[in-house]
């Protein structure tokens, strides 16, 4: 698959200002920057969920296998109905869900029947029970309250043998994994786990755990990040905390370059003095770009880290090298973190892992309140979305936007979307909303 370099990429951008490096941009980029990992292996389908089909999954079955009752009734020829005119039928047996019924049925009888159960011969109609009048062995159907052909399920409505049942791309949900099963299928292909190697960087970030000193902050980011990446089913090389010394960042990055697929930091991206990491991926790699018109996370360097060489860890077993890694270098401010992670991390590591590409869902819904916001970049505002007494969605943010509230993050459902161009809203606007829940 072709996929663009990032000396290419960076050539594309010469044009651009950096502080007009819109989110649209960036995000083209970055799909053109990456592709699907190599490598696939079968796993059980309770060992599934969240993995990526790698290839299509061709139904070996119909599925429902015969014509069946969609509920517990009467089964009967749906001919027999007469508008206008109640149908009087004979019981002459009972239907049981995981066995054919093998009578025979004549005109003015029925068969009692669970759902689920095989359809007898001749029959296409069930009237539910509680709409049957029964008297003994005889039931009486009253007028207009079904038509032929109800509550019947046909063979193969829901999937056909022979057609495509899943396609490759598919990332497997909950859903998936039970149509799988109803196939038959045991386990499934799908692409190798993502590996995603993430430290934090600062001379000022504590782990959790350790003691408290003046002027440093416990670092919330690599738990964030990791949890998400975890939540996105990335197989996850944790390196923890480096301090902003430019020898240790370049050891931590071709250790994560020889380790991963890709590579995520935070903090040492914005234009201070101690922010190495810039300097340190155009020594090691390469850099596409390392500001976006956007609030929060304007700082966020993108490149690849080549892998070190002769690094027996980095082939696998392989014969052949390594690619690079694709570095993400991330804000250090925890809401700019998982703005910038939301925004292009995630469908970029989507893109990684073979998932068909879908475009994020945003839904549209009316701000409570005037909203200020400056033309010329794309703000991420944290907001709680709620429907209205006459079910209209409205929205409103969570008050204080700084990008280091990170309890602002806890109390969001959504992230409302203000595009480049959008000026101040007003109360009453309709706004754009990208719902949280799935990230």
């Amino acid at each position: 698959m072709h996929m663009k370099s990032t000396a290419q990429i960076a050539a594309e951008l010469q044009g651009y200002d950096p502080q007009s490096l819109t989110t649209e941009r960036v995000s083209a980029f970055l799909n053109e920057l990456v592709a699907p990992v190599t490598g696939t292996e079968n796993v059980a389908l309770f060992d599934a969920l969240g993995r990526v089909l790698a290839e299509d999954i061709i139904s070996p079955v119909s599925v429902p296998p015969h014509d069946n009752s969609a509920m517990d009734g009467f089964a009967f020829n749906g001919a027999q109905l007469q508008p206008g005119l109640p149908l009087q039928l004979r019981v002459v047996g009972t239907a049981l869900a995981g066995r054919a019924w093998q009578g025979v049925v004549g005109a003015g009888e029925c068969v009692k029947i669970m759902t689920g159960a095989v359809m007898p011969a001749g029959l296409d109609t069930v009237v539910p029970l509680e709409f049957a009048l029964i008297q003994g062995d005889t039931v009486s159907i009253p007028v207009n309250v079904l038509k032929s052909g109800d509550n019947r399920r046909h063979l193969g409505e829901d999937l056909m043998a022979g057609h495509t049942a899943l396609a490759q791309g598919e990332r497997l949900g909950p859903a998936a994994l039970g149509l799988l099963a109803s196939l038959g299928l045991s386990q499934v292909r799908v692409h190798r786990r993502v590996r995603v190697a993430y430290f934090s960087t600062g001379d000022e970030i504590l782990s959790a755990g350790e003691s408290p000193r003046e002027g440093a902050v416990y670092d919330s980011n690599r738990y964030t990040v990791i949890g998400m990446l975890k939540q996105l089913g990335c197989e996850v090389v944790d390196l923890g905390v480096v301090r902003d010394e430019p020898a240790l960042l370049e050891n931590a990055l071709l250790q994560a370059a020889a380790r991963a697929d890709a590579i995520i930091t935070s903090g040492g991206v914005s234009a201070g003095e101690a922010d190495h990491t810039r300097a340190l991926m155009q020594k090691l790699g390469d850099m596409a770009f390392w500001r976006v018109a956007m609030r929060p996370g304007r700082p966020m360097a993108v490149g690849r880290i080549s892998t070190p060489p002769g690094d027996a860890k980095s082939n696998e077993g392989s014969p052949l090298p390594k690619p690079s890694a694709v570095l993400f270098g991330l804000p250090g401010n925890p809401v700019a973190v998982m703005v910038t992670f939301i925004a292009f991390v995630r469908p970029a590591l989507l893109r990684m892992m073979g998932a068909s590409t879908r475009p994020q869902v945003m839904l549209r819904a009316v701000s409570e309140s005037p909203i200020r916001k400056k033309p010329g970049r794309t703000e991420y505002q944290r907001c709680i979305v709620t429907p209205s007494a006459d079910g209209q969605l409205t929205v409103r943010i969570t008050g204080n936007q700084g990008s280091g509230v990170l309890s602002s993050m806890v109390q969001a459902n959504g992230l409302l979307v203000l595009a480049h161009g959008q000026q101040d809203v007003a109360a009453g606007d309709e706004v754009s909303v990208l719902m949280l829940n799935e990230i």
